[in-house]
């Protein structure tokens, strides 16, 4: 096995993951950030990450990092970190795709002795499964024999300047006794919160991905208590406010559940459930009500200007927030977009507003045009504040209005508002 202080790593892919983790190797290895991305790449040699969650400052101080996305740069590693995306398709299967991609561009660099370490969230058993037969048919090297393999899933959460990639305790595995004490002492060393290692790979792989599937278990909940209180006429956040005096009341809220995790991770554990011949009901439940709550909020608010004798068909309406959360730019698998598309589908005019955001992302990713400056005053006839974004809560419930004619309806998905002051929350 390596000796930790000989190694020589790669990060591969260089997002809200990547990125973090190569700057903290960085400070103390000989340490390569690779993406096929070479705008990407050009960027951050800059120091500049459009992604808005490293500075300039964080770039510099890793002295011994250096980016790049030739592939030739690659087999002077010895240790590669795969922290590429693990999304969904339309069907809400896995896809590995990205995945394979890194592992088979990984396997062609191989050489005796080196570590493989994945990141990428999956469900238990894939890293064994779909990976390391992809790393041994490019190699041409056995698992345990020619390399090894560890799986130290990530914690990154994106937009949270508090609790950043040290602060956080790091799962660590490995494929024998051996490679799990290696892949532990290198982020032992970097993770000032410390380490957990576990006894094998599908461990570690168990619980990351109920990490997320937890979270989504819990918002879905106290969405469909949102979903009750409509009905019977009672403010949820008041509900939740009361209930949470007590000290072992959980502090969710209901509202959109995106992102690159909650949104998508639980299909995995879902997906290998159904492969073992076990219909997980609470998870199947917990995404339906999820997704859903974008339909949801659409329908509230076109029937509150029903009800307020504003047509919809050609109305005019400021959606605030189009990131999957507040205060960060990621844009992965939003729900707001669903707003869009319902508000759209009755013919009303819809304007983005989003401080945080790429504009030409938006553009590419989902065909929608965010403002390239403040909304114009007196113009809609409905706004939808969808995220929490610190400048709308600068601007408070009045500021807001007056971007909305005299009569128009304001409606607060993340209940950042006095409920006097808005129209309608959920």
């Amino acid at each position: 096995m390596l000796d930790p202080r000989n190694a020589r790593i790669a990060v591969v892919g260089l997002g809200y993951v990547g990125l973090p983790l190569a700057i903290e190797f960085g400070k103390q290895y000989d340490t390569l950030g690779y993406d096929i991305d070479a705008q990407r790449v050009a960027s951050l040699r800059e120091g500049r990450d459009d992604n808005h969650e490293s500075s300039a400052g964080e770039i510099a101080s890793a002295s011994k990092l250096r980016f790049s996305a030739d592939p030739a740069d690659l087999p002077a590693c010895n240790v590669y970190v795969v922290t590429v995306p693990t999304p969904v398709d339309v069907h809400k299967r896995p896809d590995f795709a990205p995945l394979i991609a890194a592992s088979r561009a990984i396997g062609a660099v191989l050489s005796h002795g080196d570590t493989v370490i994945y990141e990428s969230t999956v469900y238990p058993g894939a890293t064994e499964e779909i990976c390391v037969p992809a790393l041994e048919a490019a190699s041409g090297l056995r698992l345990n024999v020619g390399f090894f393999v560890g799986y130290s899933p990530e914690r990154i959460n994106p937009g949270d300047r508090r609790r950043r990639l040290v602060d956080i305790p790091k799962v660590t595995s490995g494929s024998t006794p051996q490679a799990a004490d290696f892949v532990d002492a290198l982020y032992r060393s970097i993770i000032t919160a410390g380490t957990h290692k576990v006894s094998s790979l599908r461990v570690a792989e168990a619980a990351k991905v109920i990490e997320n599937t937890q979270r989504d278990a819990n918002i879905a909940l106290v969405n469909e208590f949102a979903l009750i209180f409509q009905r019977l006429g009672i403010d949820t956040t008041e509900v939740l406010e009361a209930a949470g005096t007590k000290w072992n009341f959980l502090p969710f809220r209901p509202g959109l559940v995106g992102g690159h995790c909650i949104g998508v991770d639980p299909y995995y554990l879902i997906q290998k459930a159904q492969t073992a011949g076990y219909y997980p009901d609470i998870l199947l439940a917990c995404r339906r009500i999820n997704d859903a709550m974008g339909e949801h909020v659409a329908n509230e608010v076109i029937k509150l200007m029903i009800q307020r004798d504003i047509p919809v068909a050609g109305s005019r309406i400021l959606i605030l927030g189009l990131a999957f959360k507040e205060n960060c730019a990621d844009l992965r698998n939003t729900r707001v977009v669903e707003l869009v598309q319902r508000f759209r589908e009755y013919r009303a005019n819809v304007d983005i507003h989003d401080p945080w955001v790429d504009a030409a992302i938006a553009k590419d990713e989902y065909g929608v045009d965010v403002l390239s400056s403040d909304p114009q005053a007196g113009s809609y006839d409905a706004i939808i504040l969808a995220v929490a974004h610190d400048q709308y809560r600068e601007l408070g419930a009045r500021g807001v209005r007056l971007y909305g004619r005299s009569n128009a309806l304001l409606y607060d998905i993340k209940s950042l508002y006095p409920r006097d002051s808005v129209d309608a929350r959920l």
